[in-house]
């Protein structure tokens, strides 16, 4: 499967950069605006844990083992059970604040799609207001046909890491 997979990664990958710069494929259009919702979907989540409140964020990623998450706080997460429970610790920190993506540029090839950009904005620590300017990678997997998050890098927010 692993072979296969990246196989099959590769050709998407290679069959898409074989179009003209700007040219885009009627289904890669619609796949990349799907995409931005599902990343708009996590900053969502991401400000409603800032809240407290965890049930979005189940929703934005997939389940699966092979998820990743290497978040501001340093940590390197991998597999859904790890991960759902530090989202649950950072959702009982109560950051506050909110944060947006910024900058975004967007890769789609098969059944993968990645954003990388910019987030932005600020928590709140101690009562005071921290600014938030990170580089931030989302990976995501189309699952029954919908966008599912695999992957979140970020840089490190020094309130943060351990």
């Amino acid at each position: 499967m692993g072979k296969f997979f990246c196989v099959m990664v590769c050709a998407g990958v290679v069959a898409a950069s074989l179009l003209l710069p700007g040219e885009v494929l009627a289904d890669e259009k619609a796949d990349k605006q799907e995409l931005l919702a599902a990343n708009a979907g996590f900053h969502t989540a991401l400000n409603a844990l800032f809240k407290g409140e965890v049930a979005a964020m189940e929703q934005v990623w997939s389940h699966s083992d092979d998820v990743n998450y290497m978040g501001p706080d340093g940590l390197r997460l991998l597999g859904w059970k790890a991960v759902l429970a530090d989202w649950k610790t950072q959702a009982e920190k109560r950051l506050g604040g909110t944060i947006k993506m910024d900058q975004s540029q967007v890769h789609v090839g098969g059944s993968l799609g990645v954003i990388s950009g910019i987030e932005i904005g600020e928590n709140i620590v101690d009562g005071k207001p921290q600014k938030v300017s990170i580089r931030a990678t989302s990976i995501f997997r189309k699952e029954d046909g919908k966008w599912k998050m695999i992957g979140h890098h970020t840089d490190k927010l020094p309130y943060l890491a351990k």
